[in-house]
Formats: C-alpha cells, sequence, structure tokens
C-alpha cells in the first residue's frame, strides 16, 4: 500500500461548492488518503453538506473562529497523520488520477534528486459551475527560488509534499496575504526543489467574485512577498515584479 496521503481543504461557506470539491477526492483512483475539511467558522451550509457524506477517510474539524485559509491550513497539517501532504481549495475539483499521478511522479523525482521536496501539476480555469474554459495553464519542469520569483504558476490546489522531506515548520503557512506563495518561497528558500508535471489536473473555479477582485491590492501583495519574504531589493523586486504581471496576465488570456 502507498504512504497515506492527508488531503486538507479549508472550507468557509463553501456551501455552493463544496459537494462537488468532496465528490472530486473521493473519486480519486489513488485510495489511500484522508480527507481534512477546517471549517471555518462557516455561516451556510457548508458543515450540513460534509456530514451528509458516509467515508471513514473524512475528518471534519470545527475552528471557534473565523481566522482565514492559513490558519485553516495549519489546523489541518496539526490534525494530518499521513506522509504526503496536498491543499485542495473548497470550490475546486480534482481529475480522479490526480493523486495517483502526482504521487507517483514525485516518487521517481527523489529517485533522481535528494532536494524534490513537492511538486506541482498544471490547471485548468473553470466557471462557476465548474466546467472548464478550455485555458489550461503549463507549467515548468522544474523550481527553484529564482525561478519562483519570476513565475507564480504554482497553485496552492495542485501542491503535493512529502513531510519526510520538508518539515512542517516550512508547510506551515504565515499570516500573511498570499500565504500560499509565501509558502513555497519559503520552502524553496531552505533548498529544496519544486518539480512540475505538466497535466491538467486540477480545475481551478473562479466565481463571480474572484473575477471582480482588487487588483490593486493584488499587485500590493505581490510586491510585498518580494520585499518581506523574498527578502529582495527595491530594483530586484521591481525586476521580478514585471516579470511576474508578465506571465500572470498571459495566463489569464
Amino acid at each position: 500500500m502507498t504512504p497515506l496521503i492527508s488531503v486538507i481543504s479549508p472550507v468557509h461557506n463553501a456551501g455552493k461548492y463544496i459537494e462537488d470539491t468532496i465528490k472530486s477526492v473521493l473519486a480519486q483512483t489513488e485510495k489511500n488518503f484522508e480527507l481534512i475539511l477546517v471549517d471555518d467558522c462557516s455561516t451556510d451550509e457548508s458543515v450540513k453538506k460534509i456530514e451528509g457524506f458516509d467515508d471513514a477517510r473524512i475528518c471534519l474539524v470545527r475552528l471557534n473562529e473565523n481566522q482565514g485559509a492559513w490558519a485553516a491550513r495549519n489546523k489541518g497539517l496539526e490534525t494530518a497523520t499521513g506522509r504526503y501532504i496536498a491543499f485542495v481549495d473548497s470550490d475546486d475539483l480534482w481529475m480522479p488520477d490526480k493523486l495517483e499521478k502526482q504521487l507517483n511522479f514525485l516518487t521517481e523525482k527523489k529517485k533522481e534528486d535528494v532536494k524534490a521536496g513537492f511538486t506541482f501539476t498544471g490547471y485548468e480555469f473553470a466557471d462557476e459551475t465548474g466546467k472548464g474554459l478550455g485555458k489550461v495553464v503549463k507549467v515548468p519542469k522544474k523550481m527553484n527560488l529564482k525561478q519562483a520569483f519570476n513565475n507564480t504558476t504554482i497553485f496552492t490546489s495542485t501542491v503535493l509534499i512529502d513531510r519526510e522531506q520538508v518539515p512542517d515548520e516550512l508547510i506551515r503557512m504565515p499570516h500573511i496575504k498570499s500565504e500560499d506563495t509565501a509558502t513555497w518561497w519559503n520552502i524553496l528558500k531552505a533548498g529544496h526543489v519544486a518539480y512540475g508535471l505538466n497535466e491538467n489536473l486540477t480545475l481551478y473555479r473562479r466565481s463571480a467574485g474572484s473575477l471582480s477582485s482588487d487588483k490593486v491590492e493584488a499587485l500590493r501583495r505581490i510586491w510585498n512577498l518580494y520585499r518581506q519574504v523574498g527578502g529582495l531589493s527595491v530594483p530586484a523586486s521591481a525586476f521580478h515584479f514585471c516579470c511576474w504581471a508578465v506571465t500572470a496576465v498571459w495566463r489569464r488570456l
């Protein structure tokens, strides 16, 4: 039997989508996993819909106060018993062979490179109904910290991390905006290497709210990551910021 995979999903008022997300995880061809759903004080029917599933692999954890996705993911990490950590947001969907392909891929990469700490995959943008829009984001074969500064294609719902390689203190997400990107950078800063499986194995559902989000705030978050997490100078931050902007726009065209 393959080592256990702990799948962590933060949930906050995701009643509209959570059932589809859970079904896509339960449909995985790799069966040895636990699905840890961390409810961040939802006020809709999220918990009721989660409790409607009868599967021993599902674990519902409830936070006492609303703290945000970073805290929910960290609580999931504390609860996880698996060797591998995977994340899936509560509105995203996985292809049935996502975990199986990615686990095999990471296993092979570790044979080639002892620094291989985690992998990420390609993904496709989807509408609110979960239907793919045909815009597939391709990922590079390999990514170190310098490459990550220019290319933020590591999408949370595609990541698989080996806890025997990457310690939990690096996987824990910081309480800052764009905490997921900061986490990947921290892991890479520690000397680990990320490998990309260039296959579309995830559907990234973009709701109307996310499409109309404050673009200025998004730019500010990325700039602060370069300065605070990356520790880059202003000129270096400006250079990588421009490179990031070009790739970010290209992905969404």
